[in-house]
């Protein structure tokens, strides 16, 4: 049985920025600063009511009769309740005989072209573990891109504003920036096991590591730019963001009969809310479809993520160029030209990364009908034709043309002559008149 080390990581990531949050809000309050505490609280708080209520949906607490959890729940504290029964199951489990087990079949990566089918037998208690570990990578993405990505960005915003870094600023921007980038990897890890869910997966140390540095370079940079951007034209801000939550997704036909259609449509709206969150700051790895019955398209399709961050570097470029343009007097001991390379190096960077994980480290990827080389070769080949013009025949061409066609003339007419002045008879006689 897998030890539930996702679970102790999500955990801990919420109650340190839960603990740091509330304590950078307090230094606010004791400055004046009236403002930023109101916001450090809002994207401290929604974030853990929304996490509850996640816990709580997907365990299935309101149809049982469980009024002890549902209390430390209403107090903020279910992360550690679930977190003190997942560790009591874990160290608990094989102690006492099971009741029953369940028998799930999954497929074995293709070796040598074909894929065995392989039985294995699922106890109770690694059943209860998994819904747990199902519940917490679906908080920690809520808690990533719903509170601590607005966290991080409002908190560097004040520190360039202010122009003054404290040490309890830079700990609780780092766990915030952990805590994205940890929702991002579980983004990620969750796409691949949705969309080959008949395969068994295993995610290897060196596929992390690359999923890692790429969501760090991506999500920093994102974040910089959009602080940058913000802090010279707050008023564009506002535009910028409701630009990149638009989202089109359609009410689907056929609902859950085990929810109401109200219920149904505010699920679907937070889905839809939290997906325009992620595709603000990165790639959400999985494309979102409310009409249909998966609401998950579980192709993989290479142009969407190629024009996602063809999109993204020209927005981010464009970003830069008005921060350049209007920056103030903050910026005044700030060697301008070489932020901005850094920026587009370390985007660059996180691209990188991608390709590779795409290209060797992704566990799925004897499954790709077409791999990350032979998509980019394409786009090469596409852009290379696009960029080479059609040679059109102009007039020169066309005077030339005909120069060369009566050249050939005059040569074959004057072979004809030759051969008449031999004494071929044939040519003479069609020759004399």
């Amino acid at each position: 049985m897998k030890f539930p080390g996702s679970v102790l990581v999500s955990v801990f990531l919420f109650v340190a920025e839960t603990v740091t949050a509330l304590y950078i809000s307090s230094t606010y309050r004791s400055a004046g600063d009236k403002i930023w505490q109101s916001l450090t609280l809002l994207f401290s708080l929604l974030p853990c009511v929304l996490v509850q209520i996640s816990l709580i949906f997907i365990h299935r607490d309101l149809s049982r009769d469980r009024p002890l959890v549902l209390l430390l729940h209403l107090l903020q504290l279910g992360p550690l309740v679930r977190c003190i029964e997942v560790l009591f199951i874990y160290f608990t489990a094989g102690k006492v005989e099971e009741p029953y087990v369940s028998i799930t079949k999954k497929k074995q990566l293709p070796k040598g072209g074909c894929s065995d089918e392989v039985e294995k037998e699922l106890g109770q208690a690694e059943r209860k573990l998994f819904t747990h570990r199902s519940a917490f990578s679906r908080a920690s993405v809520i808690q990533a891109f719903l509170g601590s990505a607005p966290q991080v960005t409002l908190q560097l915003y004040i520190c360039v504003m202010q122009r003054n870094v404290t040490t309890s600023l830079c700990v609780f921007m780092s766990i915030s920036l952990l805590s994205i980038v940890y929702g991002a990897m579980r983004c990620n890890i969750l796409a691949i096991k949705i969309k080959y869910d008949d395969y068994d997966i295993s995610v290897k140390p060196v596929a992390y590591i690359c999923i890692f540095l790429w969501r760090s370079f991506e999500i920093a940079t994102r974040v910089i730019v959009l602080v940058l951007f913000s802090s010279v034209l707050q008023i564009w801000t506002l535009p910028l963001v409701l630009l990149n939550f638009i989202s089109k997704s359609p009410f689907p036909e056929n609902i859950e009969k085990a929810l109401s259609r109200v219920g149904t449509t505010m699920v679907l709206c937070f889905l839809t809310f939290l997906y325009a969150g992620i595709n603000m700051f990165c790639w959400s790895a999985v494309q979102l479809k409310l009409n249909d019955s998966d609401l998950i398209n579980k192709s993989q399709n290479w142009y969407c993520m190629a024009v996602y961050y063809m999109v993204r570097f020209i927005e981010n470029s464009a970003l830069l160029l008005l921060w350049y343009m209007y920056r103030i007097d903050v910026y005044m001991y700030v060697c301008a030209p070489l932020v901005v390379l850094q920026l587009m190096v370390a985007y660059c960077l996180a691209v990188l990364f991608m390709l590779i994980f795409y290209q060797f480290c992704h566990p799925c990827k004897k499954l790709f009908s077409t791999s990350i080389s032979q998509g980019l070769l394409s786009c090469f080949k596409f852009l290379c034709y696009l960029c080479i013009p059609s040679k059109a025949p102009n007039k020169g061409d066309k005077f030339g043309a005909k120069l060369s066609d009566s050249s050939d003339m005059s040569e074959h007419m004057s072979g004809k002559a030759v051969e008449v002045q031999n004494g071929n008879p044939e040519l003479g006689a069609s020759s004399s008149p």
